[in-house]
Formats: structure tokens, C-alpha cells, sequence
């Protein structure tokens, strides 16, 4: 091997530092391990660099917009700033408006708050419930999951086809699915959406973290993110994209901010003017540590390299997926097939095990963190795992409702901070609990699998 490519190498496995990559847990079975965070999909560690950004500006924090005084003057001026540099990560348009909000979930709200009266909504059943539950007050309608990337733009253009041709319509779909971690055809269901005078708007919650996402290129007309997957803490998200539906919408919340001037009028009554900018919806004091985090995470990504950040996740993904094959008792869960590409996410259940339980022996036995459930999609989780009937343990999920499986699967995610030891102990783990079996006892304690004490 040449020393270049012994370097290129060794760059493709270091991972990005993050917080608490030193921390140690103990184990039930004596002694302690560092812990392995492999729940990225549900919360990135944040990146060290974007906690020392926010230490650093921690001394100087002030209400923004509204004070006179010099530290109000530069939290005002980052929280700005903190914009713009969103809206370049995002590849916004000339006119496009960045809204700071509190996550993914709370930023489709809003869009469903400001999409005009009779507009229809297409959205797949295969959804998180941040994208899949905000449009119930809308015509709605809810698309069967489809089995290929092909299948879910054929899918969308006959829905769409049969749609009132001279009403709104918008489209909401996933970037990359927070259980499969399968990306999704976006470029081509903008394309079907435009096509029939519809708007779209992509839920980029489990994209953002792991690809570089344009509004541009994807040609969607909004995007929904949350700081806290992006590696930045604080619980702060954005939504980005077309102003107009927004400026013609009532505030998402009423209050200071929002306005441009209240006044009372001679009936005794108050007449408001609305901000047309980004401030319309963001009333109150806004997170602006939240939204300096995020801009942080967005410059720390950018400079780290996206064509490195996705190499290196390719080859964890490829280490986990080889890993987990090599144990017939383990399926792993996907739409489109095992060759889709995907992000480092990826869900499964093992044959003889409650998943809950698996998920608590991994934690306490070894040290590591995933997630057991639905995952917060429970449609897709659903379709998924329907046909295969699991064999309820003593210890596990929720009991199942009257007439239904007990539907339940394992999810292992990781990301820019993710060590290749940690991906090595959760494969090995596997292994071990699968051939050897659980070395403690377990129970259930409201709802959740525990060690027994």
C-alpha cells in the first residue's frame, strides 16, 4: 500500500469529535465500558466544534432584534448571520425564506398552518409522524408504502392525476426513512409534483445529517430539518423554502415578534400589522443558541467534506450490513431491497428474541445504545413486519392490541461521529446474544425491558 493511499485510508475512518465520545457506562455484569451511541437517529451527539462555538458565545448572549445595547446588537447580528448560513447549506433560492423553529416536527406544523384553504396533501403512509400526522385538517391523502423507488413515483403521479387540477396541492415525503434508512426518490417526486401543479416539501430530518441537501438541485420547494439530528443541541429546526404561502398565512404563534405594529382601533379593538419576513413566524424570543448551533453544524459539515463524511458512513454501513448477515437468525427491514442506498440507519428483528429485550441486553451487557420500537412510524414499522408474526417474550414491547401482532424491530444508527469500535462491538454483540444467549435476567417496568435487580 502507498503512503497515500495508507493516508486516504486512515482520513476515511476518523471519525468527527463529538461530545461524550469518553464517556463510560457500567455493566450489569461488572466493570465499565466507554458507551457506544449508535441512536443517531434519534439524537447526534453534538460536534465538539459546535459546542466550543457556543461556548464561546455563551459570555455575549442577548435578546435579539428588540435591545440597544451592544450585546443585543451581536446576538441579533448571529442569529442573522445564523440564517444566511442555513440557506447557503441548503442551496435556498433568491427569495426563499429560512424560518428558525423548534424541530422537524414543529416546522411542518407550520407549513400546515399556512397552506391555503382547499389544498390537497399527498403524503406515503411510510412517514414519520412528524410528516405524517401535521396535515389532518387538510384534504389529505395517504399513499399505500410503495416497494420501489420506481413504484413510489408511478404511485404519486396517479394520485396526483386524479387530483381537482385547478386547486392547490402540496406533496410531503421523506429524504431518507428514520427506520429503513433507504433514500428516497426525491429529485423524481419533485419532478411528478411540479407536473401536476403541485408543491413539495421534503422532510430532510434523517437526510440532512448525512448528505448534502439543495433546494436547489432536489427542486423542492421546502425543507424541514431538526439541529438536534444535525449534531447541534439546543431544540431548534428549520423550515426553508417558498415565502409566499408563509407571508399569506396568519402567524403561526401571535406575539412580540411577529408584528410590525399593533395599534388600538376606535372600536376598542387592536388592528396588527405581520411582519412579511421570517419573523412572522418565529413570535417570542427565538433559540438563538439553537440557531447559532445549527449554522455551527452546518459550517462544520461543510468544511469536513461531504464526499469524505459519505464515504466514511458507506464503509460503516457496509461493515454493519456485512456483520449482521453472517447471523441467519437477524432480518434486516427494507422497502425497496438490499441494494437500495441508504444512510446509516438501519432497522431489524432477530428470530427468538423480543426486540425490546435485545435492545436492553445490548445496553446493559455491552454498553450500547440503540433504539427498539416503531420508531415514531408506525404505518411503515407495520407494513414491514405484518406478514411475520413475533414471538412475544416475557419481557418486551407494549402488550398488542386485540386482533394484532406484536410488531416491534431494533434500530442501529450512527454518523460522523461514530468510531469503527463502536460499529465492531455492536456486530460482535449480536453475535454473542444470538448464539449465547443474555448473561442477566430481564423484566418489563412500564412498558420497558429492564435488568432484574
Amino acid at each position: 500500500m502507498s503512503v497515500s493511499t495508507a493516508a486516504a485510508d486512515q482520513s476515511l475512518c476518523t471519525p468527527l469529535p463529538v461530545l461524550g465520545r469518553d464517556v463510560t457506562v457500567p455493566l450489569v455484569t461488572g466493570g465499565e465500558v466507554t458507551y457506544a451511541a449508535l441512536d443517531y437517529a434519534a439524537s447526534a451527539p453534538a460536534l465538539q466544534r459546535v459546542w466550543d462555538d457556543v461556548a464561546a458565545y455563551a459570555p455575549y448572549y442577548g435578546s435579539v432584534h428588540r435591545g440597544a445595547g451592544y450585546l443585543s446588537q451581536l446576538s441579533t447580528d448571529l442569529f442573522e448571520n445564523a440564517r444566511r448560513t442555513v440557506a447557503e447549506f441548503l442551496g435556498c433560492r433568491a427569495g426563499d425564506q429560512v424560518v428558525f423553529t423548534r424541530s422537524t416536527t414543529d416546522s411542518l406544523n407550520l407549513l400546515a398552518r399556512a397552506i391555503p384553504a382547499g389544498c390537497q396533501v399527498f403524503v406515503f403512509e411510510t412517514e414519520h409522524h412528524a410528516s405524517l400526522l401535521p396535515w389532518q385538517h387538510a384534504d389529505v391523502t395517504y399513499l399505500d408504502a410503495p416497494r420501489t423507488p420506481g413504484q413510489a413515483v408511478q404511485t404519486l403521479e396517479r394520485a396526483l392525476a386524479d387530483r381537482d387540477p385547478y386547486g392547490p396541492a402540496l406533496v410531503c415525503v421523506t429524504g431518507a426513512s428514520n427506520v429503513t434508512g433507504e433514500l428516497w426518490p426525491v429529485r423524481e417526486l419533485a419532478a411528478a409534483a411540479h407536473a401536476h401543479g403541485a408543491r413539495i416539501v421534503l422532510d430532510a430530518a434523517q437526510l440532512a445529517p448525512h448528505h448534502p441537501v439543495s433546494v436547489t438541485d432536489l427542486d423542492v420547494d421546502w425543507i424541514a430539518f431538526s439541529g438536534h439530528k444535525l449534531y447541534a443541541p439546543f431544540g431548534s429546526g428549520v423550515l426553508a423554502g417558498r415565502a409566499d404561502w408563509l407571508q399569506a398565512a396568519e402567524p403561526y404563534l401571535a406575539g412580540g415578534g411577529a408584528s410590525r405594529r399593533v395599534t388600538r382601533r376606535e372600536d376598542g379593538g387592536v388592528a396588527v400589522e405581520w411582519h412579511e419576513t421570517a419573523a412572522r413566524h418565529e413570535a417570542g424570543s427565538p433559540n438563538v443558541i439553537g440557531a447559532y448551533a445549527i449554522a455551527a453544524a452546518c459550517k462544520a459539515l461543510t468544511e469536513a467534506g461531504w464526499d469524505t463524511l459519505v464515504a466514511r458512513e458507506q464503509h460503516l454501513i457496509a461493515k454493519v450490513r456485512a456483520g449482521l448477515a453472517e447471523v441467519p437468525e437477524v432480518r434486516v427491514l427494507s422497502l425497496f431491497g438490499d441494494d437500495a442506498p441508504r444512510v446509516g440507519v438501519l432497522s431489524f428483528v432477530v428470530d427468538g428474541w423480543n426486540s425490546s429485550h435485545f435492545a436492553a441486553a445490548l445496553s446493559a451487557e455491552y454498553g450500547i445504545g440503540v433504539r427498539d420500537g416503531l420508531f415514531c412510524a408506525h404505518p411503515l414499522v407495520r407494513t414491514l413486519l405484518g406478514t411475520d408474526p413475533q414471538t412475544q417474550g416475557e419481557c418486551g414491547a407494549p402488550e398488542a392490541a386485540p386482533g394484532e401482532k406484536s410488531l416491534n424491530a431494533i434500530r442501529v444508527s450512527f454518523g460522523a461521529g461514530t468510531p469503527d469500535e463502536h460499529v465492531d462491538r455492536f456486530v460482535n454483540a449480536v453475535r454473542e446474544l444470538v448464539r449465547d444467549g443474555a448473561k442477566w435476567q430481564y423484566r418489563t417496568e412500564e412498558g420497558r425491558c429492564v435488568p432484574a435487580v
